[in-house]
């Protein structure tokens, strides 16, 4: 098979975007990772997501169609294009409602994973916990390398009494 009908086989064959999604109260998030894309096409469905785009420096072609666990809301969601990646973000039909997967089916799709540095079980936690996290996390983010920061007390830290982890550990033989 000559060279250049290879390349146009290929050049008419389209593979799946390798994404990661993630769940919020709210939204669900998908960023599919393509770098330089271009002509992205996003169309949001109550129950579907079509996104399709050309790649890299040899513009690709890229087709993914999800079958979404549950209806999102097609005029609130929306995309956005940087140079690494397209992060959808799905404006879920009913907030509060957790998707313990993004598609219909079960089915492992291996282009599809979790965005496990994004996720958080949002639904066991109530409002006023996350308005604690949040405070402690930013007074962890303001703490610094200063001497004169009032840090709280934490019960047994000054204890000078012995521990039995205190104790002297036997010699090697």
């Amino acid at each position: 098979m000559p060279f250049s009908l290879l390349c146009l086989i290929l050049s008419l064959c389209r593979q799946p975007a390798s994404a990661k999604w993630y769940d919020r109260r709210d939204y669900v998030f998908i960023e599919f990772c393509v770098e330089d894309s271009k002509d992205v096409n996003v169309n949001f469905e109550k129950s579907k997501l079509t996104f399709s785009c050309l790649g890299g420096s040899d513009n690709f072609k890229h087709l993914n169609e999800i079958d979404l666990f549950h209806c999102i809301d097609p005029n609130d969601s929306k995309h956005k294009r940087t140079d690494r990646s397209i992060l959808c973000c799905l404006r879920k039909g009913e907030s509060g409602q957790s998707w313990p997967r993004l598609t219909k089916e079960r089915a492992k799709l291996n282009w599809l994973s979790v965005d496990f540095n994004n996720w958080k079980d949002w639904e066991d936690d109530s409002d006023e916990d996350m308005s604690n996290f949040d405070r402690f996390s930013e007074m962890m983010n303001n703490m610094g390398g200063d001497e004169d920061v009032d840090l709280p007390e934490v019960d047994g830290a000054d204890d000078d009494s012995q521990d039995s982890d205190d104790e002297k550990m036997p010699d090697l033989e």
